[in-house]
Protein backbone atom coordinates (compact mmCIF):
# COMPACT_ATOMS: atom_id res chain seq x y z
CA UNK A 1 0.00 0.00 0.00
CA UNK A 2 1.40 3.34 -1.00
CA UNK A 3 1.96 5.95 1.70
CA UNK A 4 0.98 9.52 0.90
CA UNK A 5 0.65 11.01 4.37
CA UNK A 6 2.19 14.42 4.87
CA UNK A 7 3.12 13.61 8.49
CA UNK A 8 4.46 10.31 9.88
CA UNK A 9 2.02 10.19 12.81
CA UNK A 10 -1.06 12.10 13.88
CA UNK A 11 -0.23 15.33 15.67
CA UNK A 12 -1.29 15.16 19.33
CA UNK A 13 -2.36 12.18 21.39
CA UNK A 14 -4.54 9.37 20.04
CA UNK A 15 -6.94 8.41 22.82
CA UNK A 16 -7.79 4.72 22.63
CA UNK A 17 -10.49 3.40 25.00
CA UNK A 18 -9.74 0.06 26.72
CA UNK A 19 -10.76 -2.88 24.55
CA UNK A 20 -10.70 -0.77 21.38
CA UNK A 21 -8.38 -0.49 18.40
CA UNK A 22 -8.10 2.62 16.24
CA UNK A 23 -7.11 1.61 12.72
CA UNK A 24 -6.05 3.44 9.60
CA UNK A 25 -8.93 4.02 7.18
CA UNK A 26 -6.94 2.29 4.42
CA UNK A 27 -7.73 -1.08 6.05
CA UNK A 28 -11.49 -0.71 5.51
CA UNK A 29 -12.93 -3.94 4.09
CA UNK A 30 -9.66 -5.88 4.56
CA UNK A 31 -9.26 -9.35 6.05
CA UNK A 32 -7.39 -7.93 9.03
CA UNK A 33 -10.19 -5.43 9.78
CA UNK A 34 -12.86 -8.14 9.60
CA UNK A 35 -10.75 -10.38 11.85
CA UNK A 36 -10.37 -7.72 14.55
CA UNK A 37 -13.98 -6.47 14.55
CA UNK A 38 -16.25 -8.45 16.83
CA UNK A 39 -13.52 -9.56 19.22
CA UNK A 40 -12.63 -5.96 20.09
CA UNK A 41 -14.13 -2.71 18.81
CA UNK A 42 -12.32 -1.41 15.73
CA UNK A 43 -12.66 2.28 14.84
CA UNK A 44 -11.27 3.34 11.45
CA UNK A 45 -9.99 6.88 11.07
CA UNK A 46 -8.06 9.02 8.60
CA UNK A 47 -4.90 10.92 9.45
CA UNK A 48 -2.95 8.26 11.34
CA UNK A 49 0.10 8.73 9.13
CA UNK A 50 2.29 5.64 8.80
CA UNK A 51 0.66 3.92 11.78
CA UNK A 52 -1.73 1.11 10.87
CA UNK A 53 -3.33 0.40 14.27
CA UNK A 54 -3.25 2.13 17.65
CA UNK A 55 -3.75 -0.46 20.43
CA UNK A 56 -3.49 2.03 23.30
CA UNK A 57 -2.36 5.60 23.90
CA UNK A 58 1.25 4.40 23.84
CA UNK A 59 1.36 1.24 21.71
CA UNK A 60 0.77 0.98 17.97
CA UNK A 61 1.25 -1.47 15.12
CA UNK A 62 2.95 -0.94 11.78
CA UNK A 63 2.12 -3.70 9.30
CA UNK A 64 4.60 -4.88 6.67
CA UNK A 65 3.00 -7.08 4.02
CA UNK A 66 4.55 -9.67 1.76
CA UNK A 67 4.19 -7.20 -1.11
CA UNK A 68 6.01 -4.51 0.90
CA UNK A 69 8.99 -6.81 1.44
CA UNK A 70 9.20 -7.93 -2.17
CA UNK A 71 8.79 -4.37 -3.51
CA UNK A 72 12.02 -3.07 -1.94
CA UNK A 73 13.05 -0.69 0.82
CA UNK A 74 10.04 1.62 0.98
CA UNK A 75 8.91 0.03 4.23
CA UNK A 76 12.29 0.87 5.80
CA UNK A 77 11.83 4.58 5.13
CA UNK A 78 8.36 4.34 6.61
CA UNK A 79 9.66 2.77 9.83
CA UNK A 80 12.47 5.30 10.15
CA UNK A 81 9.97 8.15 9.73
CA UNK A 82 7.91 6.67 12.55
CA UNK A 83 10.89 6.14 14.86
CA UNK A 84 12.16 9.69 14.29
CA UNK A 85 8.73 11.27 14.77
CA UNK A 86 7.56 9.95 18.13
CA UNK A 87 8.23 7.98 21.33
CA UNK A 88 5.35 5.54 20.92
CA UNK A 89 6.08 1.85 21.37
CA UNK A 90 5.96 0.54 17.83
CA UNK A 91 5.27 -3.13 17.17
CA UNK A 92 6.11 -4.23 13.65
CA UNK A 93 4.04 -7.13 12.31
CA UNK A 94 5.62 -8.73 9.25
CA UNK A 95 4.12 -11.21 6.80
CA UNK A 96 6.60 -14.09 6.75
CA UNK A 97 5.54 -16.27 3.83
CA UNK A 98 7.23 -18.67 1.45
CA UNK A 99 7.81 -15.77 -0.93
CA UNK A 100 9.05 -13.25 1.68
CA UNK A 101 10.98 -15.66 3.92
CA UNK A 102 14.31 -14.86 2.22
CA UNK A 103 13.98 -11.19 3.22
CA UNK A 104 13.00 -11.82 6.83
CA UNK A 105 16.44 -12.12 8.55
CA UNK A 106 17.58 -8.73 7.25
CA UNK A 107 14.25 -7.14 8.14
CA UNK A 108 14.51 -8.60 11.65
CA UNK A 109 17.98 -7.13 12.14
CA UNK A 110 16.89 -3.75 10.84
CA UNK A 111 13.70 -3.51 12.93
CA UNK A 112 14.94 -4.99 16.18
CA UNK A 113 18.64 -4.23 16.32
CA UNK A 114 18.85 -0.91 14.49
CA UNK A 115 15.49 0.67 15.34
CA UNK A 116 14.95 -1.00 18.71
CA UNK A 117 11.35 -1.97 17.87
CA UNK A 118 9.49 -5.22 18.51
CA UNK A 119 8.89 -7.51 15.55
CA UNK A 120 6.34 -10.31 15.28
CA UNK A 121 5.98 -12.55 12.18
CA UNK A 122 2.60 -13.73 10.85
CA UNK A 123 1.57 -15.87 7.89
CA UNK A 124 -1.30 -13.65 6.71
CA UNK A 125 -3.74 -10.89 7.68
CA UNK A 126 -6.02 -13.32 9.50
CA UNK A 127 -3.19 -14.37 11.81
CA UNK A 128 -2.24 -10.72 12.26
CA UNK A 129 -5.80 -9.93 13.38
CA UNK A 130 -5.63 -12.66 16.04
CA UNK A 131 -2.27 -11.32 17.21
CA UNK A 132 -3.63 -7.78 17.54
CA UNK A 133 -6.59 -9.09 19.54
CA UNK A 134 -4.21 -10.91 21.89
CA UNK A 135 -2.15 -7.76 22.35
CA UNK A 136 -5.21 -5.67 23.18
CA UNK A 137 -6.66 -8.27 25.56
CA UNK A 138 -3.35 -8.72 27.38
CA UNK A 139 -2.89 -4.97 27.78
CA UNK A 140 -6.43 -4.67 29.12
CA UNK A 141 -5.76 -7.39 31.70
CA UNK A 142 -2.50 -5.74 32.79
CA UNK A 143 -4.15 -2.37 33.24
CA UNK A 144 -7.10 -3.86 35.12
CA UNK A 145 -4.75 -5.45 37.65
CA UNK A 146 -2.40 -2.47 37.83
CA UNK A 147 -3.56 0.75 36.12
CA UNK A 148 -0.14 2.37 36.70
CA UNK A 149 1.67 -0.33 34.71
CA UNK A 150 1.09 1.31 31.33
CA UNK A 151 4.39 0.29 29.75
CA UNK A 152 4.30 -3.43 30.57
CA UNK A 153 5.16 -5.57 27.55
CA UNK A 154 3.09 -8.67 26.70
CA UNK A 155 4.78 -11.98 27.50
CA UNK A 156 4.98 -13.20 23.91
CA UNK A 157 6.70 -9.94 22.93
CA UNK A 158 9.33 -10.67 25.56
CA UNK A 159 9.76 -14.16 24.07
CA UNK A 160 10.25 -12.65 20.61
CA UNK A 161 12.93 -10.27 21.91
CA UNK A 162 14.71 -13.12 23.71
CA UNK A 163 14.70 -15.22 20.55
CA UNK A 164 16.21 -12.34 18.58
CA UNK A 165 19.08 -11.84 21.05
CA UNK A 166 19.89 -15.55 20.84
CA UNK A 167 20.61 -15.12 17.13
CA UNK A 168 23.75 -13.16 17.99
CA UNK A 169 26.70 -15.56 17.49
CA UNK A 170 27.90 -17.03 20.79
CA UNK A 171 24.83 -15.92 22.77
CA UNK A 172 22.61 -18.71 24.11
CA UNK A 173 19.44 -18.45 26.15
CA UNK A 174 21.19 -17.89 29.50
CA UNK A 175 23.44 -15.10 28.22
CA UNK A 176 20.53 -13.55 26.31
CA UNK A 177 18.51 -13.39 29.54
CA UNK A 178 21.44 -11.83 31.39
CA UNK A 179 21.95 -9.22 28.68
CA UNK A 180 18.27 -8.24 28.61
CA UNK A 181 18.16 -8.05 32.40
CA UNK A 182 21.18 -5.76 32.38
CA UNK A 183 20.29 -3.47 29.45
CA UNK A 184 16.49 -3.66 29.46
CA UNK A 185 15.87 -3.20 25.72
CA UNK A 186 17.46 -4.30 22.47
CA UNK A 187 18.10 -0.67 21.56
CA UNK A 188 20.19 -0.15 24.70
CA UNK A 189 21.96 -3.46 24.15
CA UNK A 190 22.75 -2.44 20.57
CA UNK A 191 24.40 0.79 21.79
CA UNK A 192 26.29 -0.72 24.74
CA UNK A 193 30.08 -0.35 24.86
CA UNK A 194 32.50 -3.27 25.07
CA UNK A 195 33.24 -2.30 28.68
CA UNK A 196 29.54 -2.45 29.60
CA UNK A 197 29.02 -5.74 27.79
CA UNK A 198 32.02 -7.48 29.34
CA UNK A 199 30.59 -6.92 32.82
CA UNK A 200 27.86 -9.36 31.81
CA UNK A 201 29.43 -11.86 29.39
CA UNK A 202 33.20 -11.43 29.65
CA UNK A 203 35.70 -9.70 27.40
CA UNK A 204 35.84 -12.10 24.42
CA UNK A 205 32.10 -12.38 23.88
CA UNK A 206 31.63 -8.67 24.60
CA UNK A 207 33.94 -7.84 21.70
CA UNK A 208 32.08 -10.29 19.47
CA UNK A 209 28.68 -8.82 20.34
CA UNK A 210 29.91 -5.25 19.85
CA UNK A 211 31.41 -6.20 16.47
CA UNK A 212 28.13 -7.82 15.48
CA UNK A 213 26.12 -4.68 16.22
CA UNK A 214 28.68 -2.39 14.59
CA UNK A 215 28.66 -4.51 11.45
CA UNK A 216 24.83 -4.58 11.44
CA UNK A 217 24.65 -0.78 11.56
Amino acid sequence: MMMNETTPVRAGAVNVPYGHVIGNEKWKGSQIAHGIQGKVTLILEDGLGVVDFHLSNRVCVLYISEADLVAGNGFRRRLVRFRNACNLQGIVIVEKTQLSDQYFPEVQKFVVLELGMSLLPVANQGEAAQLIIQLVQEQTKDRASNPFLDKKRPKFLEASVLQTVQQIPGVGKTKALLLLQRFGTLHQLCNASVQELEQVVGHALAQQIHKFFTHTK
